[in-house]
């Protein structure tokens, strides 16, 4: 499952650099799936919708940093664990429960985002 962070999030920004996907911003920042990736022309999001990978899309949170799901593989190919999550000092980098997927879930995202 994808990780999120939650409402206790202090702002610090430990989490954003450890991200090899890009995929945590911060909160009000609008995102894009080129950000920090190697993925070029379209790309389908979960909702199904396929969008440019330079649109910009609108921000997950207004208040606090926030992980894209579309982007975030739990560090599965780069690390042992999600670094978000080793570095969080108030530990609130924990996977979404609303967003269950399997480790070849993951591997696929990580080989689309990073040809």
């Amino acid at each position: 499952m994808a990780i999120m962070i939650t409402d206790e999030c202090i702002n610090c920004g430990a989490c954003e650099p450890e991200c090899p996907n890009n995929a945590i911003y911060e909160g009000g920042v609008e995102w894009a799936i080129a950000d920090g990736t190697t993925v070029s022309g379209t790309y389908a999001l979960e909702t199904g919708e396929v969008v440019s990978v330079d649109a910009k899309q609108t921000p997950v949170s207004d208040d606090f940093y926030f992980i894209v799901p579309d982007k975030c593989t739990e560090c599965v190919g780069f690390h042992e664990e999600p670094q978000c999550a080793a570095v969080c000092p108030v530990d609130c980098c924990v996977p979404d429960p609303e967003r269950p997927e399997e480790e070849e879930v993951l591997v696929a995202r990580k080989e689309r985002l990073h040809l």
